[in-house]
């Protein structure tokens, strides 16, 4: 018996989830494309690293310096963070939806 698991799909069907499904966009060109593509991975960076930044802040804070405000300022940041990255992630899905709803 011979079993294929991986043969249907690639490896962009793994990654390809913050790169929007271009419903409104499709006239774009590649460049373009890569463009808001790159901008939204970028974008995303950015907010895991404010997320993380908090949580190093949230820690040191409540624990080494007994620096109460600084938690708090921590437990924002990861929020924020995490917040920016549901966000960005889900624009493909938004803009997608919405211009569905237009037709």
């Amino acid at each position: 018996m011979f079993l294929a698991a991986g043969d249907k799909g690639d490896i962009n069907t793994i990654i390809g989830g913050i790169a929007p499904k271009w419903g409104p966009f499709g006239s774009l060109g590649t460049e373009a494309r890569v463009l808001v593509e790159v901008v939204m991975a970028a974008a995303i960076l950015l907010c895991l690293a404010i997320a993380i930044w908090g949580a190093a802040k949230q820690r040191i804070g409540a624990t080494a310096l007994r620096d109460t405000f600084s938690a708090e300022q921590g437990k924002g940041l990861i929020v924020a963070g995490l917040t920016g990255v549901f966000i960005i992630g889900s624009l493909g899905t938004l803009f997608t939806i919405v211009y569905g709803m237009a037709i």
